[in-house]
């Protein structure tokens, strides 16, 4: 039989504040694009603020409570096994890195600026 954490309303309220300050975060890296670009990364942004934060938490979970956990199939036959919060935190983690890679394409890539070191104008002036 499995149990099921319930989340009080203000552990909510406060993990919903905690990702809006993600979204902005993210939405302040971001702030270059184009409007139809930013259109697209919207969804891609919110849901990297949601992993962002989840993972938070699992990490959290995951500190205090161990990695392993232990379990009973049947009488007399007992054992450990990765923890559900590792094995979530294991596939956010990955899904979350596509995500980010996913917004960082979408900036426009421009060169480097180089400082002007003369050269041109002293070989133009010849």
């Amino acid at each position: 039989m499995e149990i099921k954490k319930h989340v009080s309303k203000a552990e909510r309220e406060h993990k919903e504040e905690r990702i809006k300050k993600e979204i902005s975060r993210l939405n302040t890296v971001f702030r270059g694009l184009d409007t139809k670009t930013k259109k697209v990364a919207e969804s891609l942004i919110k849901n990297a603020a949601f992993m962002a934060i989840t993972l938070e938490d699992l990490q959290e979970t995951i500190n205090s409570e161990g990695a392993v956990s232990e379990y009973q199939n049947g009488e007399n036959q007992w054992g450990t096994k990765k923890s559900p919060e590792v094995e979530i935190y294991n596939t956010m983690i990955k899904n979350h890195s596509t995500v980010m890679k996913q917004l960082s394409e979408l900036v426009p890539k421009t060169p480097p600026k180089q400082e002007d070191d003369g050269f041109d104008e002293f070989v133009g002036g010849k």
